[in-house]
């Protein structure tokens, strides 16, 4: 398989955090959002599945959603944030392509997570 061909259908969810959202408590909640997935999926699935990013300067944080695991990241980090931070402190946008090397690239169109 061509990596064209492992990039076909991929999409991302792009999560922008407002301000005052501390950031490094959102890196603390997607890894426990990583880690709750893991207990679900297996390390190893994890590992190969769930990419993300993090552009704290930006306050952006990009999750590769294209396979199961990556929407389950998705899913319980979206669950965590509003739980912890409040529903109206950070928006939701899907985006085709992979995770980019800088998060706040990914596109800013917003979406309906379903969450």
């Amino acid at each position: 398989m061509t990596n064209a061909d492992t990039r076909a259908g991929r999409f991302v969810y792009r999560l922008a955090f407002q301000i005052p959202v501390d950031i490094e408590a959102v890196e603390e909640t997607l890894l426990l959002a990583i880690l709750a997935v893991g207990c679900l999926f297996g390390e190893a699935a994890v590992r190969l599945d769930a990419g993300y990013a993090i552009d704290a300067d930006e306050r952006v944080v990009v999750i590769d959603a294209s396979t199961e695991t990556g929407r389950a990241v998705a899913r319980v980090f979206i669950g965590f944030c509003t739980r912890e931070f409040g529903d109206d402190t950070f928006s939701v946008a899907r985006a085709d392509g992979p995770v980019p090397r800088k998060p706040s690239a990914a596109a800013r169109h917003p979406c309906e997570t379903g969450a």
